[in-house]
């Protein structure tokens, strides 16, 4: 339980708890939800987390052995938080696990498809990011649109963000710069 490693946290559960804070607290940021259309549900809120931490784990793949450790930390606090939050929501103890389950399996499903946008530099992103934040079958929409811009951004900034910062706890994510509408010809 994320309690327990909160409260009853050693100094090596500080680091990984340090980027899940940082996660949260992007996810929460109140653009995305107002400007930016995601659903302010739990749902919505869920489908922000799940984006920034697939954008950190992707960040941390790069970091050899200790990166790739420090993700799966991140992972493991990021699904004990859930299971802690699907038990106060009133979620009975013998349908947790089950749908602990399925919701890795559905990020798993997450870090591919966003993981394939970023190598895309056509609307794979906006596609799948229309899909799993706004429920949209086909196409992308402006919301998805803009979104995906935004995803692009932070993940180029993580690109530059040392590898020993993020392994220290040290992540900096830039506030979002959510636009429905194109920028006029000639802005840069």
């Amino acid at each position: 339980m994320i309690w327990k490693r909160i409260f009853g946290s050693s100094a090596k559960n500080e680091v990984p708890l340090a980027l899940y804070g940082a996660v949260v607290r992007q996810a929460r940021v109140p653009a995305f939800y107002l400007e930016g259309g995601v659903p302010d549900t739990v749902e919505g809120r869920f489908e922000m987390v799940a984006a920034h931490a697939c954008l950190v784990l992707r960040r941390l793949r790069q970091g050899g052995e200790a990166g790739k450790a420090m993700g799966q930390k991140l992972f493991d606090i990021l699904f004990d938080d859930m299971d802690q939050t699907l038990r106060e929501m009133g979620v009975g103890d013998l349908s947790v696990g089950k749908k602990i389950k399925a919701l890795a399996s559905s990020f798993y499903g997450r870090m591919r498809a966003y993981d394939e946008g970023f190598r895309d530099e056509g609307s794979l992103l906006a596609s799948a990011l229309a899909r799993n934040v706004y429920g949209e079958a086909g196409g992308t929409g402006p919301h998805a649109e803009a979104l995906a811009a935004y995803m692009r951004a932070a993940d180029s900034a993580l690109q530059d963000q040392p590898m020993e910062e993020l392994l220290a706890g040290r992540v900096v994510f830039e506030p979002p710069q959510i636009s429905l509408s194109p920028a006029p010809h000639g802005a840069g």
